[in-house]
């Protein structure tokens, strides 16, 4: 009698019960490790452009697209998500890619499942990149201005940083009615910007805010209103400078 059939037989079923017990096993393993761990399967930065073959517009509308995916999928499965390698590969092949801009500060400090320090700094120099990378969009100067003046504070622990954001953001945002933004966010920008000494450039971001602000006498007149502050300020420190100085040389003529 021809046993081949019967050992053929007999070895697929063996086999076939082997992949049915040991299946449910892998693909918990494998789901396990793609839960903890997310592969980045993507050239280091300095390398995707060329790998790209020139399709610039076209990757990183794809990268944008994924990272966004991701970013959601991670919230629903409360997994931690590290942006970054997104982030940075989109800059690397287009550095002017406006959306990456708006979005880095929530991408990076309110990612799952929490931004940390490392995080915020990292907003906040991509944010200052925009606005060299694309120096006349406004939307960016007010992303940075505003996440450098109140959200990227939070962050941090050091108070001398915290001001050195705080001064930088203010400045940044009494700059964004130049460029056709929101007067509003320049003026209580300028405000801000006096508390840190510099008296001169608010006056002189007042009285531009107050040149474009033509339809809007309400507001001038709140400009006016400052205005008169700070020059009378002012005129009396440029006042009490000469009495010093004059006291000084009499002083001086008394001794001689």
């Amino acid at each position: 009698m021809n046993s081949g059939p019967w050992l053929v037989g007999a070895l697929l079923a063996v086999s076939v019960a082997g992949v049915a017990r040991t299946q449910p096993r892998l693909a918990a393993v494998a789901h396990e490790v793609k839960e903890r761990e997310d592969v980045y399967a993507l050239p280091p930065p300095g390398e995707l452009r060329a790998s790209v073959l020139g399709y610039d517009a076209a990757a990183v509308d794809l990268l944008w697209a994924k990272l966004l995916v991701e970013y959601g999928v991670h919230w629903y499965e409360k997994r931690e998500m590290h942006p970054d390698p997104y982030i940075d590969a989109i800059l690397a092949i287009e550095p002017t890619y406006g959306p990456v801009y708006r979005f880095a500060d929530t991408l990076l400090c309110y990612r799952p499942m929490r931004g940390t320090i490392a995080d915020a700094r990292k907003a906040y120099a991509i944010l200052e990149r925009g606005t060299r990378e694309r120096p006349g969009d406004y939307e960016v100067w007010v992303e940075y201005g505003q996440f450098a003046l109140y959200l990227g504070p939070s962050f941090l622990t050091d108070e001398a940083e915290k001001n050195e954001w705080r001064h930088e953001g203010a400045r940044a945002l009494t700059h964004v009615m130049e460029l056709g933004g929101d007067p509003a966010i320049s003026l209580a920008a300028a405000s801000l910007l006096s508390r840190y000494g510099e008296r001169d450039a608010t006056i002189r971001a007042l009285e531009r805010n107050y040149a474009v602000s033509a339809d809007d006498p309400e507001r001038q007149a709140q400009i006016l209103h400052k205005l008169a502050g700070l020059r009378a300020s002012a005129e009396e420190e440029a006042s009490q400078r000469a009495m010093q100085h004059a006291l000084k040389t009499v002083n001086g003529m008394w001794r001689d």
